[in-house]
């Protein structure tokens, strides 16, 4: 799809949220690499798996957009507003996600690989099973302890609020009752989980008074 049809789409688009007249964009499987989206409005519109390979989406209003299986690598989303988006299993690796708001977004399965997602909001978003290696700006804490296997180990991403540890991804409170279940009669092995648990909050809060330190500086 060209430039020029694109901006047909998003005319139609724009009446269609506006009074109910138009129509609402449908570009799903959309080959739409390389496009011009800048602060384009499409609320509640239809990306399923469309091709948005470094496309300029910065600034769009992309709440409630149907984003599932698309490819946003190296996309630019500075600034977007993905409240409420679905998207699952969306490859977002090496995207621009500064400042963009993904509140209350479904990322299940997403790929983040070295997103960059500096001041992004994720409030209330769904982040389980998301990759999150070697994403940008984030905090991450590991501590290496022997339980059930030698060399296991517990990590926290701060900024997505995001435990793993094994085949285990979810949040702290899913962490805790996951500890509970699995090892119900080894007091010893979740005595050793909760002080591994405690340690990383321990140097989570520190991370955040240094940054706060240096701020003030």
């Amino acid at each position: 799809m060209n430039q020029a049809e694109l901006d047909v789409v998003i005319e139609k688009h724009e009446k269609w949220l506006r009074d109910g007249h138009g129509e609402r964009a449908d570009l799903s499987y959309a080959d739409l690499s390389y496009a011009d989206l800048r602060r384009a409005d499409l609320r509640r519109a239809d990306l399923r798996r469309a091709d948005l390979r470094r496309a300029d989406l910065s600034y769009a209003d992309l709440r409630g957009a149907n984003l599932n299986g698309a490819d946003l690598s190296y996309a630019d989303l500075n600034g977007a507003d993905l409240n409420g988006a679905d998207l699952r299993g969306a490859n977002l690796s090496y995207a621009d996600l500064r400042r963009a708001d993904l509140s209350y977004a479904d990322l299940r399965g997403a790929n983040l690989s070295y997103a960059d997602l500096n001041g992004a909001d994720l409030r209330g978003a769904n982040l389980n099973w998301i990759n999150w290696r070697d994403v940008v700006s984030l905090t991450v804490i590991a501590v290496q302890i022997n339980t059930t296997r030698k060399n296991n180990q517990i990590t926290y991403i701060k900024e997505l609020e995001i435990w793993t540890t094994g085949c285990f991804q979810g949040t702290l409170e899913e962490l805790k009752d996951s500890i509970e279940q699995t090892h119900a009669s080894n007091d010893f092995l979740k005595r050793r989980y909760y002080r591994a648990i405690n340690y990383i909050l321990t140097e989570a809060d520190f991370e955040e008074d240094l940054e706060e330190e240096n701020n003030e500086i």
